[in-house]
């Protein structure tokens, strides 16, 4: 007989891992990296697919903290977004005052 798994133990939040990321414990797969593949229109079986190492109960699990902690999940996405524009400016910044040789 399969032993019962206490379904608050599938998601994991530590101050000093992952930036104080909510993930699914034991992996390091944080659940917003879960949220953006589910929100591009992947199922909870293509996600588990997808990753291998996790199981499906444990994407339900990550979306289930999204939708239970949406205000965090999202702020933390859109904090990544604003960094990645930053870093996409920055570079075009750079590349535009190279001279060519």
């Amino acid at each position: 007989m399969k032993a019962t798994v206490d379904i608050g133990t599938l998601i994991a939040k530590r101050p000093d891992f992952k930036g104080g990321d909510a993930y699914i414990a034991g992996t390091g797969l944080r659940v917003k990296t879960i949220v953006a593949h589910y929100k591009l229109g992947y199922s909870a079986e293509e996600i588990a697919d997808k990753y291998g190492h996790i199981n499906l109960a444990q994407v339900y699990a990550a979306l289930a903290y999204y939708h239970a902690n949406r205000d965090e999940i999202e702020a933390s996405l859109a904090e990544d977004e604003r960094a990645i524009e930053e870093l996409e400016r920055a570079g075009r910044e750079r590349s535009g005052n190279c001279v060519p040789a």
